[in-house]
């Protein structure tokens, strides 16, 4: 017993027994936990101060993962509804694609219903220098379109001739292209007689980048002002009567001064078609007459 008790061994227990005693002292007397647990606050206070950093810092970073999942749910949720809305748009566009489509092809009926003709669909524009053309999507394997055929709106307004036929897709020339001509009608005579008033529309190069037509070939003693209709003749054969090229927009004479010609605007934006009329089949002036 003697060799236990050192003198060691002895002040680390009678130094824990004081403690002790201190400590039960000032929580009973004081009301406090004393100076040994202040000194045990003081050595810890940093440690418990960094743990609570860290725990904070842990439940920031949980909660901006939670807050990361639940927008990613929520963005899923919208890109298929986004998915779903085009897909009703796209759907709702074609129906009312195909009803414009309808109503036009019975417009056309009703207006010229002694025309035979295939309703066709842009798909395609070309232009350079010298020409002025577009695409449609028929050709002889999925209809009766043939070369030189007149292209019309459902207005019965001119747009152009079929030029070249392809299998399912065929390319026209319109009525600005250097290559079109067609017999018109246009103004009047002093009597007010429109029968024979002929002329000639064509496209032309240097009035081709402006959106005009030349107009020429027409009489002497023909009337003609700026906003006369321009129509087709029937003369030839080629086109149908009728249908509308045009107004004349200015009259001028030639460096001559002998003959006149004029420029014509056609009625319609060319850029802005996507709906035409090959007409297939008319009865001629020439038909009409014998």
């Amino acid at each position: 017993m003697k060799a236990i008790l050192t003198k060691r061994t002895i002040i680390i227990f009678s130094t824990a027994l004081l403690l002790a005693f201190i400590t039960i002292i000032s929580v009973n007397v004081f009301n406090s936990s004393g100076p040994v647990t202040g000194f045990a606050n003081t050595v810890t206070r940093p440690v418990r101060a960094l743990a609570t950093t860290v725990a904070s810092a842990f439940g920031d970073i949980f909660s901006a993962i939670y807050r990361y999942e639940a927008l990613e749910k929520r963005n899923e949720e919208l890109v298929a509804r986004i998915a779903i809305l085009e897909a009703n748009y796209r759907a709702a566009d074609e129906l009312a694609e195909e009803n414009n489509r309808l109503r036009a092809l019975q417009g056309f009926r009703e207006r010229h219903g002694g025309y035979e003709h295939e309703m066709a669909s842009l798909i395609g524009r070309g232009s350079d220098n010298f020409s002025s053309t577009f695409t449609i999507n028929m050709g002889y394997a999925n209809s009766k379109i043939e070369r030189g055929m007149a292209v019309a709106t459902e207005e019965g307004v001119l747009i152009g001739q079929v030029h070249d036929v392809g299998a399912a897709q065929s390319t026209v020339i319109t009525i600005l292209d250097t290559k079109f001509s067609a017999a018109a009608y246009v103004g009047r005579r002093d009597t007010g007689d429109e029968g024979d008033s002929s002329a000639t529309v064509r496209g032309d190069f240097t009035y081709m980048r402006s959106g005009l037509l030349m107009l020429e070939k027409f009489d002497a003693d023909l009337i003609v002002r700026k906003g006369d209709t321009v129509i087709t003749s029937g003369i030839g054969g080629v086109f149908p009567a009728g249908l509308i090229v045009g107004e004349v927009d200015v009259v001028s004479r030639n460096d001559s001064g002998i003959s006149r010609f004029a420029t014509v605007r056609p009625l319609l934006d060319l850029e802005n078609i996507s709906l035409v009329f090959v007409i297939t089949g008319f009865e001629s002036t020439e038909q009409r007459d014998t």
